[in-house]
């Protein structure tokens, strides 16, 4: 499929048949995630991978009984980091160095800019942080359906309870936003077979 016939494919998913997502086009969502453009290149969030079938029946209550999850053959749990620390801006560049081939000192003015987030609260940096994990989240569901695998974007669950389940604390992460990859069950989902409902172009752009 061409970019936009696969996101004409595409929706929300609410019911999902369990079959498993081959290695390699797994990876390729995985790997689109990687490639995701974040503020500064940082990537302040880990995204956790989640096959396990008992682990996904516990997240399952906490995220309001939703079948997805367990239906699902795959949950992906973008987690932003719960503040940006000088420890992981130094490992930051330590890596940009590494890559490029340049002498660390080179970074110093780019790193000055980085380091300036250091001065917002932690409440303040944990929504930008939070942020950056929504540009990776729609290059997933892109990335999915340019695979013909189905995604479902979530929200609805309890931050608190899910990071306490998977010990994001310990990490240093916070749980922002889920997504489930799978296969549609066109069964038993409502959704199938229900033409897309969008504002017109002329609505929704304004053109200046």
């Amino acid at each position: 499929m061409n970019f936009i016939t696969a996101l004409q494919w595409r929706y929300a998913t609410k019911r999902m048949t369990g079959a498993h997502v081959p290695h390699d086009k797994m990876e390729l969502i995985l790997d689109a995630i990687s490639l995701a453009p974040t503020s500064f290149g940082l990537q302040p969030y880990s995204v956790l991978v989640i096959e396990d079938k008992a682990l996904l029946a516990k997240i399952k209550p906490i995220a309001m009984g939703q079948p997805q999850i367990t239906e699902a053959a795959a949950l992906l749990v973008f987690a932003a980091w719960d503040q940006v620390t000088f420890e992981r801006i130094d490992a930051y560049f330590q890596l940009m160095a590494h890559t490029r081939k340049v002498p660390i000192e080179s970074l110093e003015p780019m790193r000055a800019h980085i380091d300036g987030q250091i001065n917002l609260s932690k409440a303040d940096q944990l929504v930008w942080n939070a942020k950056q994990t929504y540009i990776a989240l729609g290059i997933a569901m892109v990335a999915a359906a340019e695979q013909h695998i189905d995604s479902t974007p979530m929200e609805g669950f309890n931050n608190a309870q899910l990071d306490e389940l998977l010990q994001l604390p310990q990490k240093g992460l916070r749980s922002t936003v889920l997504l489930a990859l799978g296969y549609r069950d066109e069964a038993n989902d409502y959704l199938v077979h229900l033409k897309k409902v969008r504002r017109s172009k002329e609505d929704l752009f304004i053109r200046l």
